[in-house]
């Protein structure tokens, strides 16, 4: 018996080498394919892992972009806010400040019925009821030997007539000659005065005696009489050798219809004449100090404007109110311990005679 070799397939591949070309292919393909299969940017990565945290963060937080938005806005409303604010303040200012005027002024009627009022003719109840409601009241100051003047205010700015009316119903805007009566009613001066009025309708009477030293009195009266007879926004005292350019005057008062308390007119601070037998002599200058001193702040006489509200304080405590020699001066006096708000408007400041304001 002989040794047998070991068995070797015929033209065949050993087992061995068909594990090592397994094995090289594996690693060749490795090779192959890190080749072609590029590595990505790292700073790519980063940009891309950024929007994907962007993303992430909107998808759970979908309101930081509005709230952002939001609060541009928001800054921009603010101002307008606060404004608008400003503007409710005021006008709740105002009519808190109106109701309790009314009310005062409703009870000091009550009293003067109760004790016979010169001036207020109606019932403390009907006192303040059914008032027409309007813009302004202009009172133009006049006398009876002012014919002249009248007339050529009937010819240049004043309405006559329908046109009168018309104003009134379609403006609001109440303009009068506020007169009194003589120091005997009935007399020629009053009858000749009931004639004009007769034929123009547009006198507002006063149970006042006129006379010179008496404006103080008379400005007071008018203004009492112009609250009782209508609820106007503004009320006006005008000279009658003054003329006025109404849609100035309109537009002017329109700023400041919201505020409570307003003192319009040309300020002025004049000296106060000490000396007996001048014009506008100051019987009371010692209450204004020294020799040589000037008075407060007031409106000179020819045109201001006071509120409502002030109108009806005026007619409430008429008679505690202290008169001085010059109706300016008395009025601004009437005021300088209120709150009230003093307007220089240099567009009332008259010029000499016939005046233009």
């Amino acid at each position: 018996m002989g040794l047998s070799r070991p068995h070797k397939a015929g033209n065949g591949v050993s087992t061995r080498w068909v594990s090592f070309f397994c094995i090289a292919s594996f690693f060749l393909g490795v090779l192959v394919i890190n080749r072609f299969w590029a590595i990505p940017d790292p700073d790519k990565l980063d940009e891309e892992a950024s929007s994907v945290e962007k993303h992430k963060s909107r998808a759970l937080n979908p309101t930081d972009d509005c709230e952002k938005k939001d609060a541009i806005v928001q800054t921009g409303d603010i101002l307008s806010q606060v404004s608008q604010t400003h503007d409710v303040i005021m006008t709740l200012d105002k009519t808190i400040s109106s109701l309790e005027m009314q009310l005062a002024a409703a009870r000091a009627a009550k009293v003067n019925d109760d004790e016979g009022s010169p001036v207020v003719t109606k019932s403390g109840s009907e006192q303040f009821k059914d008032r027409p409601k309007v813009f302004f009241v202009m009172g133009i100051i006049t006398a009876f030997s002012s014919r002249k003047r009248r007339d050529s205010i009937r010819d240049t700015w004043m309405p006559q007539g329908e046109e009168l009316r018309k104003l009134e119903k379609e403006k609001g805007i109440i303009m009068r000659f506020v007169i009194g009566h003589s120091a005997t009613p009935g007399g020629v001066l009053d009858r000749a005065v009931d004639a004009e009025d007769e034929q123009h309708k547009d006198f507002l009477r006063l149970n006042h005696i006129e006379g010179y030293h008496e404006l103080s009195t008379k400005t007071q009266v008018y203004f009492s009489t112009a609250v009782a007879k209508w609820d106007a926004d503004f009320y006006i005292k005008v000279d009658d050798d003054v003329h006025i350019n109404l849609g100035m005057v309109g537009s002017t008062l329109a700023r400041h219809r919201s505020k409570p308390r307003v003192y319009l007119g040309c300020m002025k601070s004049g000296p106060v004449l000490s000396q007996k037998g001048v014009k506008y002599h100051e019987a009371e200058y010692w209450k204004f100090g020294e020799e040589g001193n000037k008075y407060f702040r007031h409106a000179t006489g020819q045109i201001y404007v006071i509120s409502k509200d002030l109108a009806t304080y005026i007619s409430v405590n008429r008679q505690v109110l202290h008169k001085y020699a010059n109706e300016d001066v008395s009025l601004g006096s009437w005021f300088i311990g209120l709150d009230v708000e003093h307007i220089d408007d240099r567009s009332l400041c008259c010029g000499t005679p016939p005046d233009f304001c």
